[in-house]
């Protein structure tokens, strides 16, 4: 059986993989501090500030590895710069859960696969300073899956807003912004079908059709049940700027595709109810 190692198994998208990965792959993941995975047999104890990632690796010994960590940029930088290296020199790939703020820099149409990468924040250059290492090795070492905005029941995003909602606070949201998105559910499986058929390259796992992010919110506290809640419109541009990646070269099967109707339905405390 494949062995699978998760770098921040603990967070909430690193988490979701192994609760789908964890029955078809001898999965292994780290936490940083959480107490609950102090007694899990596989998962270690991994702080990016204090190093030992090393050894982790010498033990489990995987042919993947999945990186979802999060943390300080230049401990972050440090640590990939050193998985590019041992992926070079080892047989294991590695799955890098990269963003699409790579693209944030262009504000006019949505981004593919093979598209330049430019960001004007620190965030979307430490994700392009990771994808420049590993578009250096041969493609079949690695895949870059970049992310729109990830939602779940219990994602921090929808947990903010249920927070907000009930203390009356206003939830930020960009009108001019034009987005897509993915459910941690459908996430999980499409990750699982890239493993599982040693797919390589770079992927775009977001919906298949675009929303603006106003309307997404005020829809999603809507399905949540929620009282009517209060909006803060921040306008970044007095134009329509996108923040979407679309799939052009590596399209997963219909199955695993998705619309943003179904994060929404995901997301339904009312239907879920019902």
């Amino acid at each position: 059986m494949k062995r699978v190692l998760i770098l921040g198994g603990s967070g909430f998208i690193g988490e979701m993989l192994y609760k789908e990965l964890c029955s078809y792959f001898d999965t292994y993941a780290t936490y940083c501090s959480s107490k609950s995975f102090k007694h899990n047999q596989h998962y270690y104890q991994f702080n990016i500030d204090e190093g030992g990632l090393e050894t982790i690796i010498k033990d489990v010994k995987p042919k993947l590895i999945i990186s979802a960590l999060r943390g300080n940029f230049e401990s972050q930088l440090e640590i990939h710069d050193f998985l590019t290296d041992f992926i070079k020199k080892n047989n294991c790939r590695l799955l890098f859960l990269s963003s699409a703020n790579v693209f944030d820099a262009f504000h006019h149409y949505p981004s593919y696969e093979y598209d330049k990468t430019l960001s004007e924040s620190i965030y979307g250059r430490l994700k392009i300073r990771v994808e420049n290492g590993l578009l250096r090795l041969p493609t079949a070492k690695y895949v870059i899956a970049r992310l729109p905005m990830v939602f779940g029941q219990h994602s921090p995003r929808v947990r903010e807003i249920d927070w907000a909602v009930q203390q009356q606070i206003p939830i930020e949201v960009f009108p001019n912004s034009v987005i897509n998105v993915n459910s941690d559910r459908k996430l999980a499986q499409q990750i699982h079908y890239i493993i599982n058929r040693q797919l390589s390259g770079v992927f775009h796992l977001g919906s298949h059709d675009l929303i603006g992010h106003f309307e997404f919110i005020k829809a999603v506290v809507e399905r949540r049940n929620h009282k009517k809640a209060t909006y803060k419109q921040v306008f970044t541009t007095n134009e329509m700027r996108y923040l979407a990646t679309l799939p052009k070269e590596n399209k997963l099967p219909k199955h695993l595709q998705i619309g943003y109707h179904e994060v929404l339905d995901d997301l339904d405390l009312i239907r879920k109810i019902i």
